[in-house]
C-alpha cells in the first residue's frame, strides 16, 4: 500500500460631534489622555488613525466619555459646523442670517454662524439650515473647498473616480477643486467617491486634517487612501508632471500564480515571482498595471515567513527597484507519515518542505510544483527516521498582498 499524506493545521466630543441630535445637547469633556487621541476603538494601523490622532492633539476633535472615537458613526450638519469653527480661523465673508430651524438657544447656533460667515456652510431654500441632517461626503467636500476658495483648474478631475456620475451636478466643481487640492480620502477603494454616502466621524476627520494640510498647517500624511497621494500639484505655471510617485503605505494586491497554496519550512528562503491582480492607482492614473510582477523572495521572519519584494517589473519590461513586504505568514500544518486516507491536493512546495515530505511519508511529489530555494535534497538525510514535520503554508490569494515601505516613482502610461 502506497503512502499519503494528510494535512493538521495549527477634549470635546468632535466639538459636538458625540453628541445626539436635538435642540439640546450637552458638551463631554474627555479625560487629558483621551484628548490625546488614545480612543479605544481607533487601533494601531487603522486607516484614518493618523489624521483622528492629530486633529484629537489639535482639539479639533476629541471622543466620548467612554474612550471610544466611533469612527464610523455618521456626522449631522451641525456637528459638521462645530468641528469647522475648530478647524479654521478665517475672516468673515458675509454677514449671519436667521435660519427658520435653529433656534437661538440650540446649541449649534454658534458654529453653525461662524460655519456660514466663513463661507463653509450655506442653507438651503427659505433659510432653512436641517442642522440635524446627516451630512454627505459630497456636501463636506463642496464645503471645504468653498470655504478655502479652491476653484478647479480642469472639472475633468473628478473622472478619477470610478463612480463619477454619481456627483451631484451642484458639487462637480467643487470636488474636482478638492480632488486636485488632495482633500480627498477614499476608503476602503480610493477609486471610488461614493459622494453620496453619509460621511462618517473617521471620514470627516480626514478631510479636514488633508484641508489643514493643503494651508500648510500641519505635516503631509502618507496614506493609500489620499486620492493624488504622491504626485507633486501643478499650477498653470509649473511643467506637467511626466512621473507618478507611489506613496510608502501604497498596497498592491499580489499573488503567486502557479499554486493556490505554498509549503515551505520555517527556516527556508524560497525566491518567488509575483502577479499583481489589481491596478495600483496613483492621482488618478494606472501606476502599477495588472499584471506587473514583483520578484522577491520568502525569508523566514519571527514565527513565520514573510515575502520581500526586490523588483517591480512592468508589463512593458521595464524594472524597478522595490522595498515592498507582505504580512508575517504564520498558519503552519503538520505533514504525518500514515497509511492510508485521502492525498493531499497538490500545490507547490519548497526544495526544503519537499525534501522533508518524501523522506518522512515515502510518498510521490512528481504532483508538486518544487520551488528552487536555499534548502535542497541534500537537507533530506536530517528527516530520516521522524514521522512528522511542521511547515509554513502560504495562501497564494490572501498572504502575499504587498505595502510600499519606500516610495516609488515610475513613468506616467
Amino acid at each position: 500500500m502506497s503512502h499519503t499524506l494528510t494535512w493538521r493545521s495549527s477634549t470635546a466630543t468632535f466639538t459636538a460631534l458625540s453628541l445626539t441630535a436635538g435642540t439640546l445637547a450637552p458638551l463631554f469633556w474627555l479625560q487629558p489622555s483621551l484628548a490625546q487621541g488614545q480612543f479605544a476603538d481607533v487601533p494601531s494601523g487603522y486607516w484614518a488613525e493618523r489624521f483622528i490622532v492629530d486633529l484629537a492633539n489639535r482639539d479639533v476633535i476629541a471622543g466620548f466619555p467612554d474612550g471610544s472615537f466611533r469612527p464610523n458613526a455618521a456626522v449631522t450638519r451641525a456637528q459638521y459646523a462645530a468641528m469647522v469653527r475648530k478647524a479654521f480661523n478665517k475672516v468673515k465673508i458675509r454677514n449671519t442670517i436667521s435660519f427658520v430651524d435653529v433656534s437661538s438657544n440650540y446649541w449649534a447656533t454658534p458654529a453653525i454662524n461662524e460655519a456660514y460667515t466663513m463661507g463653509f456652510l450655506s442653507g438651503y431654500p427659505g433659510n432653512v439650515f436641517r442642522p440635524d441632517q446627516n451630512i454627505p461626503r459630497a456636501q463636506v467636500l463642496v464645503s471645504l473647498a468653498n470655504g478655502l476658495n479652491y476653484a478647479p483648474q480642469n472639472t475633468a478631475s473628478i473622472q478619477v473616480y470610478s463612480d463619477a456620475s454619481l456627483i451631484p451636478s451642484y458639487a462637480v466643481s467643487s470636488i474636482a477643486a478638492a480632488t486636485e487640492q488632495r482633500l480627498v480620502v477614499n476608503y476602503p477603494n480610493v477609486q471610488f467617491l461614493s459622494p453620496n454616502q453619509n460621511a462618517t466621524r473617521a471620514d470627516v476627520a480626514a478631510f479636514i486634517y488633508q484641508a489643514l494640510s493643503s494651508q500648510g498647517q500641519v505635516a503631509q500624511v502618507a496614506s493609500p487612501y489620499i486620492v493624488g497621494q504622491g504626485i507633486p500639484q501643478n499650477p498653470s505655471n509649473n511643467p506637467v508632471a511626466t512621473t507618478l510617485t507611489i506613496a510608502p503605505g501604497t498596497v498592491v494586491m499580489s499573488r503567486y500564480p502557479g499554486a493556490e497554496e505554498i509549503r515551505l519550512l520555517p527556516d527556508e528562503t524560497l525566491p518567488l515571482t509575483l502577479q499583481v491582480s489589481d491596478a495600483v492607482i496613483t492621482n488618478g492614473q494606472v501606476s502599477i498595471p495588472a499584471g506587473s510582477q514583483v520578484e522577491g523572495e520568502l525569508r523566514p521572519a519571527g514565527d513565520g515567513s514573510q515575502f520581500f519584494a526586490q523588483t517591480l517589473v512592468l508589463p512593458n519590461g521595464q524594472r524597478f527597484p522595490l522595498n515592498a513586504t507582505s504580512r508575517v505568514i504564520t498558519t503552519k500544518e503538520t505533514i504525518r507519515k500514515i497509511n492510508g486516507g485521502r492525498a493531499a491536493a497538490a500545490g507547490a512546495l519548497g526544495a526544503g518542505a519537499a525534501a522533508a515530505i518524501a523522506t518522512i511519508t515515502g510518498n510521490s511529489i512528481e504532483a508538486w510544483e518544487v520551488l528552487a530555494g536555499s534548502a535542497g535534497g541534500a537537507l533530506a538525510g536530517i528527516f530520516l527516521g521522524r514521522d512528522r514535520i511542521d511547515v509554513i503554508v502560504v495562501n497564494s490569494a490572501a498572504d502575499l498582498n504587498l505595502t510600499f515601505n519606500n516610495p516609488l516613482t515610475v513613468p506616467m502610461p
